[in-house]
């Protein structure tokens, strides 16, 4: 068969897959982890590791389907095992043979690591996550096994690095580099489109359909989600994904501005120059030519400040990015007042006593009834509901993983007590578990099965240890395999009763923040947190956005809140310097009461904008016009919305 042959018969079986439902990108992966997954369980039995299996395992959690996101996590697996194997080892020496306190500082420090990793990002986030439940497996396992402390946390350290070596030795030999030139082409169209749009709205119309703002938006919103991939890897990819968030965010802020000046004067020539910007940026242009134009449409824009500063941003982040295709880095304290990225506190805190509160009822139930598979249903409860509780629906994911693991569950006690009886050697019992690990790649890479189906392999190999001689009955392992699929059916009652989450939930607490801040911003000034706040703003815009694309919502109830919150923490600042420079004795107590009234913005919306209406008036008659317009502006917001802050409270 010739060279052509074989590709457009190659062609033929992918289309044939594709038609029968799988994804054969997903397929490859799946073939190639489930290749790498075997010769680790066969090197780890080989070199006569206790828990081979446990490299196998490794494989599947840090395989990935391009090589930057491998190597990155691969890395930042061993650092989250090294952690988490040195704090299981310290809880096991420190308690003794108090198991009471080893339940209590394990449920601790599971519980710290999954708010710490709910409130960080990237592969940080996935190293604090494995650090808790490393110390579980360590922790738990160490209580059903023969092998003594400093034994156990050598075994669990040396399985994950051989794991994770032959996932990155198949990887690195069959798995494609990323390409990021996609990201950076949808980058430079939607920048043209913004442009197009910003000469529009100034006076100079253009000669191509222009986009409306909440559709950039969501653009911008897809996009700015889908960096964090692409910043794995190196130093480089983590600077290009900075520079380049840095331009989403100065196009949400030039969005914001076109839809807060829905009717204005024409400014030609400020029109013309960023029109000249958005013709170099459609014919990919120079970075500092399109920067050129920018600047000098700010030059031009003297009457707006805050066009000024929106077609500053804009032009300072191309500058930006045009540095880092020169020198490979960013300015990185440039990059934190253009962008900061928002961290969602509420669900950090809400993940941390979550699962610090599930594991305590649990440990201290296996204490106190003394039941021997009690270790292995605190462990695999504390891994569902560390690592998932980063997800945006967990529960939902989490029916699927039960189903899934009650499967692997049940192909163990298959291969335990059918198969391995048969066997007469080691190396038979890890050659039988073979074909149950490769026929993972089938609900792997199949679109209706995909989503848990991980798990299936995971438990399996939990649960099948190749090691002679066989031991236990079929009793103890059924109530084993009961115990560990309890794991994702308590994270999945937790998830939905303790601190349910959702995307509509976490979308609820961005916003939250947000008033929260404003609120700050009222009663305790505004020094030092202005650009903060405003620098945070264009992200959280993006995060809710993109929130909504994904419910399936209209964009404009949260772009209409985040252009309330934008003009109100606008007023504060200017109600604050004005109370400190000029406000006289009178002026100043009529200004800090109506400030404590925003202060209670959640509770009362209508009294604050009450507030701000009587403040206006008082502002007037003092001769401060466009203070007293901007104040009364901000109160007409309020009033418009009142439902938005209470459902909020």
């Amino acid at each position: 068969m010739t060279g052509t042959h074989l590709r457009n018969h190659l062609h033929s079986v992918a289309r044939w897959l594709s038609h029968k439902g799988f994804d054969v990108e997903r397929l490859r992966f799946g073939l190639r982890t489930a290749f790498a997954s075997c010769l680790a369980l066969a090197v780890a039995w080989a070199i006569g590791l206790e828990h081979p299996q446990w490299s196998a395992m490794t494989v599947w959690a840090a395989s990935q389907p391009v090589r930057s996101l491998l190597v990155e996590k691969s890395l930042y697996r061993v650092v989250g095992t090294l952690v988490g194997t040195g704090a299981g080892l310290l809880l096991l020496l420190m308690t003794g043979d108090s198991l009471l306190w080893l339940v209590i500082g394990l449920s601790l420090w599971v519980g710290l690591c999954a708010g710490a990793g709910n409130a960080l990002h990237s592969m940080i986030s996935y190293a604090t996550l494995l650090s808790g439940y490393s110390a579980s497996m360590v922790v738990l396992l160490g209580t059903a096994s023969s092998l003594n402390t400093l034994a156990l946390g050598a075994d669990r350290l040396l399985t994950v690095l051989v794991g994770v070596i032959m996932a990155l030795l198949v990887g690195l030999l069959l798995t494609p580099r990323a390409s990021r030139s996609d990201l950076e082409e949808r980058g430079r169209r939607s920048t043209a489109r913004v442009l197009h749009l910003l000469a529009d709205r100034l006076g100079r119309p253009s000669s191509r359909t222009v986009q409306a703002p909440n559709e950039l938006l969501v653009d911008i919103a897809v996009l700015e989600a889908q960096l964090e991939p692409s910043a794995a890897g190196s130093r480089r990819a983590r600077h290009s994904a900075r520079s380049q968030r840095a331009i989403l965010a100065a196009l949400t802020a030039a969005l914001l501005w076109v839809r807060r000046r829905e009717h204005g004067p024409r400014l030609t020539a400020v029109g013309d120059a960023v029109a000249e910007a958005a013709l170099a940026m459609d014919s990919a242009a120079p970075l500092p030519a399109v920067a050129a134009h920018l600047a000098r449409a700010r030059q031009l824009s003297t009457g707006d400040a805050a066009l000024a500063e929106v077609l500053g941003r804009l032009a300072d982040a191309l500058a930006e990015r045009q540095r880092f295709r020169d020198t490979g880095r960013t300015d990185r304290e440039l990059a934190r007042r253009q962008v900061i990225r928002h961290r969602d506190w509420v669900h950090a805190r809400q993940a941390m006593l979550r699962t610090t509160g599930v594991l305590l009822v649990i440990g201290l139930t296996w204490v106190a009834t003394g039941w021997t598979a009690g270790a292995y249903v605190m462990l695999g409860t504390s891994v569902m509901v560390t690592l998932f509780s980063t997800f945006e629906n967990p529960a939902w994911i989490m029916r699927h993983i039960l189903a899934w693991q009650a499967v692997g569950a049940l192909s163990a006690l298959a291969v335990r007590w059918w198969l391995w009886p048969w066997a007469g050697a080691e190396w038979q019992l890890v050659a039988m578990l073979l074909p149950f690990i490769v026929v993972t790649v089938i609900p792997f890479s199949h679109r209706r099965t995909l989503n848990g189906s991980m798990d299936y392999v995971m438990i399996l190999l939990l649960l099948s240890q190749p090691v002679m001689p066989l031991t236990g009955t079929p009793g103890h392992s059924l109530a084993v395999a009961l115990a560990v699929v309890a794991g994702p059916l308590l994270a999945l009652i937790a998830f939905r009763l303790v601190f349910p989450t959702n995307a509509r939930r976490r979308q609820r607490h961005l916003e939250s923040m947000m008033l929260h801040e404003l609120e700050g911003m009222a009663l305790r000034g505004t020094a030092g947190r202005a650009e903060i706040w405003q620098a945070r703003l264009y992200h959280r815009v993006m995060r809710l956005v993109h929130w909504a694309y994904l419910l399936g919502e209209p964009s404009h109830r949260v772009i209409d809140a985040s252009l309330t919150a934008l003009e109100l923490s606008e007023t504060l600042q200017a109600l604050q310097q004005y109370r400190q420079e000029k406000a006289s004795p009178g002026t100043e107590r009529r200004l800090e009461a109506s400030l404590r009234r925003v202060g209670r913005l959640r509770q009362a919306p209508l009294e604050a904008a009450a507030a701000l209406e009587r403040l206006a008036r008082t502002l007037a008659c003092r001769q401060q016009v466009a203070l007293a317009q901007r104040a009364r502006h901000s109160a007409r917001l309020l009033r418009d919305s009142p439902g938005f802050f209470q459902r909020l409270v």
